[in-house]
């Protein structure tokens, strides 16, 4: 064990973060710690850390362990470039080869015993810097840099200059360098494209030491954790295995103890009423058996009721009328940043129904692709085509539809005049925004308070065509959930951009890939687009790098792979409705045979030649017919 933290406790006033909470971390395991928005996560790392005290209890640290922490935050103003920065981390070992350069000029001018003793200074030194890969400590950088996004023409970026997200890209990667006994990382898959995700997985699951992690990356959790440790209502357990099997555990257990506490009630209540009967006789010996069973009552421990989350979000999209088949149809868009192009020359349709997911790499042009859409910046060639009796609804990840001015409440209001005062109260109110709450200006809100405002706003509008930048931002697992649900259920259609792998592979039925300043398009989700990407990637780095014919052709056929695609897809929808079609009609026709044979029953029938007749001949005409759709089904089913 190489961290433990025993009956700790900490509340801010009234609100209890948690109380007699214990767990522990074993040396080289990898844990999560999870819980809703405002659990106290973040909270119990500081307080591991130090730089918040405990109310109660203690925090254990094995002996000479040594422990690093990456907070949501950083604030680095050094003046060094990135790859100075990183420098900073392997300082011991820079350290340790400008002793060893020095060494190796001076043994040039020493003999006898003083050079002796100074190779046997040099020996030691070697031996500890190789030990300590020192030989690979540059390449070791390198990687670590690229592997979290950077090119290497940003190395010589000053870190004062960076935005908030690359500055925690820098710590991240600082932190990984100096390969502390135990990492403590809050939500470190922020500001990481997927590429970027996908390295810091692999470099976790083979990390040396202990990793404590705060993230609401399912995907993330899936892959790097065996253990998870759970904040709820200021109590925490512990689970072995990864998220999934965590949730599946903790509903498991959830549903247990709420069968449990209805039994027990159902039990109470029974006997309360038994007691209240028998007194109601009003006989000496009914009074007696009354009072025993009150003393049985009295001698149950009534269980605490299962805590309900009754925060959560709840909302459902519905478009207030249909779209034409064609929704969106973009031709030959072409955008440059400055000088850099974004893409180039980019073509896609989406259809009615649809909902695709756009993924990529940081700064390959993805939200600027949604604000062309939006109107909100113009594209430098090319041009976009609404279908008929498209309504767009925009989630923008900087929230700039709303208005920092307003409340919360005028926000609703001034955008949905004919809503009652009520309707705004109870639409709030499913986006956890109750009481005064609603009067919160939105430049004082947090980035999870400003997304709800936005989801509220989306939920109203009633839109057929939904583009959402980063919806998941911000929000709790539970919270994505339900959003995934009100999406999956959503009979418009849906365009947007995300790193949640998780969120795309339960919602997207597409996904378009932006690489290469184009788009490699991928027929389902995001399990379908790992087993495909390799094999499309290859093509169009291809066309990119080397543009001849053959490379042309190849794009040609991996096209005609994607009309394919479609029309398996078009062919299977149609099996699986021709086999429910003959489902149904074999239901009827049994139905009707079993009909027959009651009929058959009846003195009326059996005496009355002409209609058994013609209910036999009935009968015989849907027995055949069966046979047909029997075989049908089997080849169908085949």
């Amino acid at each position: 064990m190489i961290l433990a933290c025993h009956n700790i406790n900490k509340a801010f006033g009234d609100q209890i973060i948690v109380k007699n909470a214990s767990f522990h971390v074993e040396d080289r395991e990898k844990a999560a710690l999870v819980g809703v928005n405002g659990a106290g996560k973040s909270t119990i790392l500081k307080m591991i850390m130090g730089e918040m005290p405990l109310d109660g209890g203690e925090v254990i640290l094995t002996r000479s362990k040594t422990i690093g922490y990456l907070a949501q935050h950083q604030e680095l103003m050094t003046g060094n470039t990135i790859y100075q920065e990183l420098r900073t981390a392997k300082a011991d070992v820079i350290t340790l080869e400008k002793q060893i350069r020095t060494i190796e000029l001076e043994l040039k001018h020493l003999s006898g015993t003083e050079l002796e003793e100074r190779l046997r200074t040099y020996h030691r030194l070697t031996s500890e810097f190789e030990n300590k890969n020192g030989y690979a400590a540059e390449s070791e950088m390198t990687g670590v840099l690229k592997g979290l996004g950077f090119q290497e023409e940003e190395f010589s970026k000053p870190v004062d200059h960076l935005s908030g997200g690359q500055k925690t890209r820098v710590s991240l990667g600082k932190l990984l360098l100096t390969k502390p006994d135990i990492l403590l990382l809050d939500e470190p898959t922020n500001h990481l494209d997927l590429n970027s995700i996908t390295w810091l997985e692999t470099y976790l699951i083979n990390y040396p030491g202990a990793v404590l992690i705060v993230s609401h990356d399912r995907y993330f959790l899936n892959r790097v954790v065996t253990k998870v440790i759970d904040v709820d209502h200021g109590q925490v357990m512990m689970y072995s295995g990864n998220y999934k099997d965590f949730a599946q555990k903790k509903q498991m257990l959830r549903d247990a103890q709420m069968k449990e506490y209805l039994n027990q009630q159902r039990e109470i209540k029974h006997q309360e009423a038994v007691i209240e009967k028998l007194k109601s006789f009003n006989r000496e010996k009914s009074i007696k058996r009354a009072e025993s069973r009150e003393k049985m009552l009295e001698k149950i421990t009534p269980l605490e009721k299962p805590i309900e989350h009754d925060l959560e979000l709840h909302f459902s999209l519905e478009p207030s009328r249909l779209s034409g088949n064609d929704v969106l149809s973009v031709e030959h868009l072409t955008k440059s940043f400055n000088t850099t192009p974004l893409f180039t020359d980019i073509n896609f349709e989406i259809k009615r129904g649809e909902h695709v997911a756009i993924i990529g790499d940081n700064g390959t042009g993805k939200t600027t692709l949604l604000k062309i859409l939006n109107q909100v910046i113009a594209a430098d060639s090319g041009a976009f085509r609404l279908g008929s009796n498209v309504e767009i609804g925009y989630y923008d990840q900087e929230h700039h539809v709303l208005h920092s001015e307003k409340s919360i409440f005028d926000e609703i209001s001034d955008d949905y005049p004919t809503l009652t005062n009520t309707q705004i109260r109870n639409t709030l109110a499913a986006f956890q925004f109750a009481g005064d709450d609603v009067y919160k200006l939105i430049h004082d809100l947090s980035g999870g308070e400003r997304g709800r405002v936005s989801l509220a706003k989306l939920m109203l509008s009633e839109a057929n065509f939904l583009i959402l930048d980063e919806p998941t931002n911000h929000l709790d697992i539970t919270s994505k959930e339900i959003l995934e649900q009100a999406l999956n259920d959503y009979t418009g259609t849906v365009l947007y951009v995300s790193h949640d792998r998780y969120f795309i592979n339960q919602t997207a039925t597409r996904i378009l890939d932006l690489v290469n300043r184009t788009f490699v398009n991928y027929i389902g989700n995001y399990d379908y687009y790992l087993e495909k990407k390799d094999e499309l990637t290859t093509v169009y780095s291809t066309v990119d790098e080397v543009g001849d014919g053959s490379a042309s052709e190849n794009v040609s056929e991996t096209k005609l792979d994607w009309q394919a695609q479609k029309e398996q897809q078009a062919l299977e929808r149609k099996r699986q409705n021709d086999c429910k079609k003959v489902e149904e009609r074999i239901a009827v026709l049994e139905t009707r045979n079993e009909e027959i044979d009651g009929l058959m029953l009846l003195e009326e029938i059996y005496t009355n030649s002409m209609k058994c007749q013609e209910l036999a001949a009935e009968k015989s005409k849907n027995l055949e017919e069966l046979d047909g759709l029997f075989e049908k089904w089997e080849d169908l089913a085949e």
